[in-house]
């Protein structure tokens, strides 16, 4: 059987969500720069090397294989209005077979949020998930303490599961996390996008 890979564009009402390319170094850079102390209580600690060209570089090449390879679909959030990077978010371990899920990461510059802009590509890019792969199960997880990343998923429809005990080392240390998914056929979840 052949698939056809499609470039992976998401237009939603303000967003544009596409993958990084090696022009948007720069924007990112200074980004994730300026929202350092805002991300940092909720990342896995930055190498040494996490802001240089290099390691962004390697980033597009990760992205463009993972997008060709069908594993993860990792996009930038862009402002249509004024082409802003205001952060990111991926799908990512994308598993076929009897399992058809994937596990939905993001962030968000410090000056963008709180303004539904994760809200509105958490939604766009649920409803590619289970429109345009077929996906079944969406999975994420945050910290039990990130208010802000709790309520938005349960917001697009993403339902508690349970605790992962030392899930991710965030910020240095091994961390417990919140378990969420939204499923395809949960109708009481349903999104506005589904």
């Amino acid at each position: 059987m052949l698939i056809r890979r499609r470039k992976v564009r998401i237009e939603t009402e303000r967003l544009t969500l596409r993958p990084p390319t090696h022009a948007d170094y720069r924007f990112w850079t200074a980004l994730r720069a300026e929202s350092r102390d805002f991300l940092t209580p909720w990342e896995p600690s930055w190498a040494e090397d996490h802001l240089s060209r290099k390691s962004f570089t390697n980033r597009v090449y990760w992205a463009q294989r993972s997008v060709a390879n069908g594993s993860a679909v990792p996009l930038f959030l862009i402002r249509r209005e004024d082409e802003t990077l205001l952060g990111a978010i991926t799908l990512d371990n994308v598993r076929r077979g009897p399992a058809q899920a994937g596990t939905l990461g993001y962030w968000v510059g410090g000056a963008h949020a709180r303004q539904g802009y994760m809200r509105e590509a958490i939604q766009a890019v649920v409803h590619y998930g289970f429109t345009q792969l077929d996906l079944s199960r969406i999975e994420a997880a945050c910290l039990p303490e990130n208010a802000a990343s709790r309520g938005v998923l349960e917001k697009c429809g993403f339902k508690y599961e349970g605790v992962a005990q030392s899930y991710l080392q965030i910020n240095g240390r091994w961390r417990n996390h919140v378990l969420y998914a939204n499923l395809r056929g949960d109708r009481r979840g349903k999104t506005d996008a589904g």
